[in-house]
Order: structure tokens, then sequence, then C-alpha cells
């Protein structure tokens, strides 16, 4: 149990995802305890492994939304009560591309407690000047950034770039992996000309799909500051699973 803890710990302090599983009623092996990775990796036991692969099958999706509640299993003739909690890694926003809506984008989503990384190939742009509030300002194209950085579900990438050479790369490295949101600036007709070149490229429908373009939510505002609060009211309601208009 002691190493269980300091693992747990230890996570807590890196902002690693993770869930942990309790028996809280049964005929046996109540207060066992299973620390579930992501990835369906586990540590310590429940003292049952059939009801350990039945409870990591439910661990997914707490470890990113943070959910908390009690699962009745049964195996064999035995019924246990396990309370699954999960401790999602704080949330994340990638935005790519420093250009003028990042700047107030940057500032909303500090104030929703996201962590916020700027990704700009150009200098110029991505400078602490111009981004004081962000976590991480990064001068690198975006794909070669997005390549080594840690994508999960509790991540959201904004796409601003609106330039073929930026998005398409980038894009293509994001909807390799199961991010919380992706969205991508640009009009219909650019996303449309956008997603029709992805799939020349190798991508799938299903993939091209979880983009959400035109990014943001049709709030109807057209200053720099109204576009990236009609950013983050998308991301925030993708997040807790509503579905909205989008600007145009």
């Amino acid at each position: 149990m002691g190493e269980l803890y300091e693992e747990f710990k230890d996570r807590l302090t890196q902002e690693k995802g993770m869930a942990v599983a309790t028996v809280v009623t049964g005929t046996k092996h109540v207060g066992a305890k299973l620390l579930v990775l992501p990835g369906k990796r586990a540590q310590g036991s429940l003292g049952d492994t059939e009801l350990e692969q039945q409870v990591i099958a439910d661990t997914e999706r707490a470890i990113w939304s943070g959910a908390a509640q009690t699962h009745v299993y049964r195996v064999g003739t035995q019924v246990y009560e396990v309370f699954i909690e999960g401790f999602p890694p704080p949330p994340r926003l990638i935005i790519v591309g420093a250009g003028h809506i990042a700047i107030p984008l940057t500032t909303f989503a500090k104030t929703l407690n996201y962590r916020v990384i700027v990704v700009d190939a150009r200098a110029a742009f991505a400078t602490r000047e111009r981004f004081p509030h962000a976590d991480e300002i990064i001068v690198e194209w975006p794909d070669t950034y997005l390549e080594k950085a840690e994508l999960n579900p509790s991540t959201a990438v904004a796409v601003l770039t609106h330039d073929p050479k930026f998005d398409e790369p980038t894009l293509k490295v994001v909807l390799n992996h199961e991010v919380g949101y992706v969205g991508a600036i640009g009009s219909r007709k650019t996303g449309a000309e956008r997603n029709e070149r992805l799939l020349r490229q190798g991508l799938s429908g299903e993939q091209i799909q979880r983009i959400h373009g035109p990014i943001g939510l049709n709030l109807g505002g057209k200053s720099p500051e109204e576009m990236a609060l009609a950013i983050m009211a998308e991301i925030v309601a993708v997040h807790y699973g509503r579905n909205f208009a989008r600007i145009n």
C-alpha cells in the first residue's frame, strides 16, 4: 500500500492522469485498491483478476473526466461495489499560431485555469512581450513540437495559423492522438478545401470529422477578443459534451 501511495503522490506532483479504484462492499477484499494509469496499466490489486479486468475497463473515462462514482460488478456469485475516482491532469490548451486572436485566447484560457502553450515558428510573433500570461512559448515548427508533446484527452489544440504549410502538418499530427478538442481557423470554404487535401494526404473521414471548423461558437463577434471568447466557449462546451453552432 505504501508503494501505491507513493506512486499516486508522484503522479499528482507530475500532473499525470490516473484513477483509483477501491472495493467498498463485498464478501471479501473490502478496502483493496487499484491504481489505474492511461493505457489500462495498473498497480496494486483488488484481490480478483476478473474483477480487476472489469474495473480497468471502466476507468479510462474517469481518468480524463475526473468522474467519481460507485460501480457494481459481478464475479461468479460474488457482488462487489467499487468506488472509482479519476484524477485528470490540469487542462491544457496548445495554441498553434501566435497571431492577434491568440493573445486574448491565452488570457481567457488562463482565467479558466488552463495551462497554455503558444507555438509558432515565427520568432517575431512568439514573444514573452506579446504573451505575458502563457505558461510556455515555443519557437518551433508546430508539427515538430507536437510530435514530441504529450497529447491526451485533457489537451485542447487551437490551430490559428490560417496557413496550409503550418496548419495541415499540425492537424495530421494532432488527429493521430485522442485529444479533447481540435479546432482550426478559416471559413467553411477554406475548411472544406483543407479537408480535401488532408484526405488525399492519408487522414480518414472520421479523423477529419473531429476538426471544429470554422473554429468557435457562433456568438456573432468579429474582434480578436470576441473571436477568442467564441473559441474558448466552444472548448468548454465540447469538454462538457454540449453541441452548439459555430462561428461563420
